[in-house]
């Protein structure tokens, strides 16, 4: 395949694991191809299982091979870093990043998927922060529209790449019931942190495997999100 131009990355990165970042990088790779965008999905390091890469695998409609969406996985459910360590393996920062670049060459939008938190440690001596940094993505921050939100996104905002703070995007990610907070924080939030875009998505049954079209609140809410990402 001919090589493309230099690709759009997306980093999408959060204040935890479980906070819904896997499913919104599927539903953002599938509403993406199907407006006929030459994206793909990719989680460089997984520990635990590979079930976030296969998930993104399948949103890719196989347009890679799980491998190529996911070089890097260790079985012990620990931080990469560890994980790798105990499996006799060092990641360094440039390999993802030259796997990352050679991988985004075939596509025109990349989204990338971090292991945890933006600062947890994924190789050595690096984190998602300085995948932020190294591809001058976009960072999308995911945080659990729940008590205690405002706080970590501010958390998560305030720890980016000061060259990626006027690229970011927040998406709050609702709960199965909720709490008494998810209805203000969206107000407080725009308060705390004015002109950064922010997206609301509802929770959906099936995770990742549901269909972004599955309900009109979703395809809202990523049509916006969608739109800021191809710029």
């Amino acid at each position: 395949m001919p090589a493309r131009r230099q690709p759009r990355f997306v980093v999408i990165t959060g204040s935890d694991t479980g906070v819904g970042k896997t499913v919104l990088t599927a539903w953002l790779a599938r509403r993406l191809r199907a407006r006929g965008i030459q994206a793909v999905a990719l989680k460089p390091l997984c520990s635990g299982g590979r079930s976030d890469a296969r998930a993104l695998h399948a949103a890719n409609d196989g347009e890679l091979t799980l491998d190529e969406v996911n070089p890097w996985h260790f079985s012990a459910p620990l931080a990469p870093v560890l994980a790798a360590r105990g499996e006799g393996e060092r990641i360094q920062l440039p390999q993802v990043v030259n796997w990352a670049r050679a991988v985004g060459r075939r596509f025109d939008l990349v989204l990338v998927e971090g292991a945890g938190g933006l600062l947890s440690p994924l190789g050595e001596g690096f984190d998602t922060r300085d995948l932020v940094r190294e591809l001058r993505g976009t960072p999308v921050l995911v945080v659990p529209n729940r008590l205690g939100a405002v706080g970590q996104m501010r958390l998560i905002f305030e720890a980016l790449p000061r060259s990626a703070k006027a690229r970011a995007q927040m998406v709050l990610v609702g709960g199965k019931g909720g709490d008494a907070a998810a209805g203000s924080n969206p107000t407080l939030l725009k308060e705390w942190l004015p002109g950064v875009p922010l997206t609301l998505l509802p929770w959906v049954t099936g995770g990742a495997a549901a269909s972004p079209a599955s309900g009109r609140r979703i395809s809202t809410a990523l049509k916006s999100l969608t739109a800021a990402l191809q710029g």
